[in-house]
């Protein structure tokens, strides 16, 4: 019978003299610590500490890496994950489908994620298919009844040292809190502050999540300087509880900051459900720089995500909501939208600035040559449909002659599916150890360099990027 064992070697050189230099660089490395410092993990998920409810809750449910290659084959979302509002969908029946149809996730970084779950987490020797499904579902569930399978048991078994969360500026970051107060939790799990839903006036929600954003900081935020003096208070809370970073996910890149004035009366007519569209994009550019400035005062390191067309298909949003796999990648560009605020602020020592993208093109074009320059700019590792080995290459050799490695920012997972956390983390140090080899190999660097970078990819540089405290 097919078993899921992975091959000690699996993403390394086929050369063989290449291959036995990567696999020291990774063996070197293999057992680090994690320090995961951008993810959607809930903190809560921690705090609480209870068992998974299922496999597919743990591996299928509202993991959109998942979903959308189903999907992308043409069976509905529905036969996996229930409509918004409706009674969840039998588990076992979705396990099923997975299944039945794994033949979908074949070279693809989301089959390297759920064998490496299967295999190296729970076990499992027998490989995914419609006749092993039933058996593989109750062997995965049995061990979800043991406590050696909760989260807080995962988590210290994973090597996870850092965990970064993602929290609306009105969080009351509780489990956070009582993570750090409780003496049996010896992790990390830091609040990452994103500010997203307050960014745009013409956008539904906005004036929910401004009167949130109010009543969590205590200031009124009627006015443009009130929510101002709000955003600034309640990153102040987060650092109060171990934040080191925001989170910044925007259309674009543009950071324009507005004469005060037309920010106040875009800022009023926001809150009348007069904004137009137009003036919701000038506010939103306005707000980013913004945020680009208080980081310069404050220290905490911004990170910047834009060009994502978030829910795409309106009938799947409105169906089962956002993150559902329809959010599709835009042409990006950075150099002349962050032109004023990166002459404003980034040749200071305050700012950091960590630049994401899913526009590969932009890594040689434009993310390196800035971060080249500027000290305030550091290259996100690749991210979301680029988190894979071809593209991790890719952003090697694009971004390396102008950046280095120093400016960039460590691998980031960006995972809600807590147990794929491991198996993310390993394809990286095995593509980052492939890639060292092949620059060992043609006597670009010595081995003792090599192994001096494999270390600090891990072990410094996303702490030192993230201000993250060793």
């Amino acid at each position: 019978m097919p078993t899921t064992k992975m091959h000690p070697d699996r993403l390394f050189p086929s050369d063989p003299a290449t291959r036995d230099i990567a696999r020291e660089l990774y063996t070197s490395v293999a057992d680090a610590p994690i320090c995961s410092p951008h993810g959607h993990v809930p903190a809560a998920l921690l705090a609480e500490n209870e068992p998974f409810a299922s496999p597919t809750d743990l591996l299928i449910t509202g993991d959109h890496y998942v979903t959308r290659v189903l999907h992308g084959a043409g069976i509905p979302l529905g036969r996996v994950q229930a409509p918004s509002g409706e009674p969840a969908v039998d588990p076992r029946e979705a396990w099923r489908v997975l299944a039945a149809h794994w033949r979908l996730f074949r070279a693809t970084p989301v089959q390297y994620w759920l064998e490496y779950q299967l295999s190296e987490v729970f076990g499992v020797t027998a490989r995914l298919s419609a006749d092993t499904a039933d058996a593989i579902y109750d062997e995965v569930a049995e061990l979800l009844r043991e406590d050696e399978f909760r989260p807080r048991a995962l988590f210290e078994r994973f090597g996870v040292d850092v965990l970064a969360t993602t929290d609306d500026p009105a969080d009351d970051l509780a489990a956070h809190r009582a993570l750090t107060s409780d003496p049996s939790f010896h992790g990390r799990v830091l609040p990452t502050f994103r500010a997203d839903r307050v960014m745009d006036p013409s956008a539904p929600g906005w004036l929910a999540a401004v009167d949130r954003l109010a009543a969590a900081s205590g200031i009124p935020c009627g006015t443009y300087e009130g929510m101002l003096a709000a955003l600034r208070a309640r990153r102040a809370y987060f650092r109060s509880v171990g934040g080191t970073a925001t989170d910044t996910g925007v259309a674009d890149a543009w950071a324009v900051p507005l004469d005060p004035a037309e920010a106040a009366r875009i800022h009023v007519a926001g809150f009348r459900g007069r904004a137009t569209a137009a003036e919701g994009v000038a506010y939103r550019r306005d707000i980013l720089y913004r945020l680009i400035e208080m980081s310069a005062d404050d220290g905490m390191v911004m990170q910047l995500h834009p060009g994502v067309h978030r829910n795409h298909h309106a009938p799947t949003l409105a169906r089962h909501g956002a993150d559902t796999g329809h959010d599709l990648p835009l042409p990006t560009t950075y150099t002349e939208p962050l032109r004023q605020a990166l002459n404003d602020f980034g040749t200071g020592t305050a700012l950091r600035l960590v630049l994401f993208t899913v526009d590969e093109t932009a890594f040689s074009r434009e993310l390196a040559p800035l971060a080249g320059f500027y000290p305030s700019v550091y290259v996100g590792a690749p991210w979301w449909f680029l988190d894979t080995p071809d593209a991790m290459e890719r952003y090697r050799r694009a971004i390396t002659d102008s950046a280095g490695f120093a400016k960039t920012s460590g691998f980031i997972d960006d995972t809600r599916a807590f147990c794929s956390i491991p198996a993310r983390h390993d394809m990286a140090r095995r593509a980052d150890a492939s890639y060292l080899a092949s620059l060992v190999a043609t006597h670009r660097l010595t081995e003792a360099d090599a192994a001096e970078i494999a270390l600090d990819l891990v072990q410094r540089i996303p702490y030192d990027t993230f201000r993250i405290p060793r």
